[in-house]
């Protein structure tokens, strides 16, 4: 279903019909990537090459200078086709932030390469003992004279064995979120150690698997911004990638809409099509206004950020709700199905099954819960 909107150039439009026809092309094999758990990294690389890797970032610097209500809106159409392909599209945006809005001069000469998709970007903040809890990680990075050591582990890391580049956040002084850094990591850097990805519900073309660092050597130009300041770009970057998950959100439910009414307009019970049964028409209904309140929702924090103004707590409210809309949709799209739904021959229960997970990932819903309550309760 294509969504009509008011977008700011014709530019814009002519971009979204590109990303339909490149969407509707290359990611029609997401079904069989998915069975066989393949990363579809020469796919992404052709997204690259469209310039779909660098959309909200300056020309000057290699990406195509566009605002993020347009990004995001590209991502709910590759979401729509296919979810993993569209985190992708959206880990690696939030990879590149790091170099982008904090990175060296000579950092920053990677941009064109990073924007352009030739370096696949990963995030790697989490840990297996702090995922909520980001400023309690533990992996550490020591001074060695000309650069530093990094020991430790990482979890849930999209891309990892995949990306090209990591941004490493670690610990380079005294607990608590003031004594994390930013470190930038080649993929080849000796020390650096992809495990085997994860058993995941889904995403299963796209797994992500820890990263184990074991006297990693870096360069002391491998800093992005200052010592002891790497908290403060990862929680920025992440305030934008919410926007990124909840455009996949939108994406991955408006499916599920369009497919469990184009199967209850032809599936026939008693005599006449489901979808005449009021019980039915009613879930379709509520399940088409949840997805379009979502997509408002996102939209509108995305307008505040290409503004200049703050939108943190309604990047929150957007992830929150669009993921939670998305994991209602797709429940109730497998249940139209009825039996159908349960199985692989419908893609419903792989959008069940990939919703899932966006209510995890970038900040758990509990957290984003926790992030709007503190906003609505914190002294004036």
């Amino acid at each position: 279903m294509t969504v009509d909107r008011i977008l700011p150039t014709e530019e814009a439009y002519e971009l979204l019909d590109l990303t339909r026809e490149l969407a509707d092309g290359e990611l029609a094999q997401a079904g069989d990537f998915e069975r066989r758990g393949q990363f579809p990294r020469e796919i992404i690389r052709t997204l690259g090459r469209a310039g779909l890797l660098g959309l909200p970032y300056p020309e000057a610097d290699g990406g195509a200078g566009q605002p993020y209500e347009v990004y995001l809106q590209v991502l709910e159409i590759l979401a729509g086709r296919w979810l993993a392909v569209a985190e992708a599209v959206s880990v690696h945006t939030l990879a590149c932030y790091p170099v982008y809005a904090y990175g060296t001069e000579r950092q920053r000469k990677l941009l064109p390469d990073m924007l352009g998709g030739d370096l696949l970007g990963a995030y790697a903040l989490s840990e297996p003992q702090g995922g909520s809890d980001a400023a309690a990680l533990t992996t550490r990075a020591t001074h060695d004279g000309a650069g530093w050591v990094v020991n430790g582990t990482k979890a849930w890391i999209t891309h990892a064995g995949h990306a090209d580049f990591y941004n490493v956040f670690a610990r380079t002084g005294g607990p608590g979120a003031g004594g994390i850094s930013c470190l930038l990591a080649d993929a080849g850097t000796p020390g650096l150690h992809p495990q085997k990805p994860e058993r995941t519900m889904g995403l299963r073309s796209s797994a992500p698997a820890q990263l184990v660092f074991e006297d990693m050597r870096l360069d002391g130009d491998r800093l992005i911004g200052a010592e002891n300041g790497g908290f403060r770009i990862a929680m920025e970057a992440l305030d934008a990638g919410r926007l990124g998950i909840g455009a996949c959100a939108v994406g991955l439910a408006q499916a599920a809409v369009d497919f469990a009414a184009a199967y209850a307009k032809e599936r026939e019970q008693f005599g006449k099509p489901i979808a005449s049964f009021q019980g039915i028409g009613f879930m379709l209904a509520d399940m088409a206004t949840q997805v379009s309140a979502a997509r408002a929702l996102v939209l509108a924090a995305a307008r505040l950020k290409d503004a200049g103004r703050p939108f943190s707590i309604e990047a929150a409210k957007a992830k929150l709700f669009a993921t939670d809309v998305a994991m209602k949709v797709t429940t109730d799209a497998v249940q139209i199905l009825g039996g159908y739904g349960y199985t692989g021959d419908y893609p419903a229960e792989r959008w069940f099954r990939e919703a899932k997970v966006l209510q995890i990932v970038e900040g758990t819903n509990q957290i984003q819960r926790l992030v709007i309550s503190r906003s609505l309760t914190r002294p004036a």
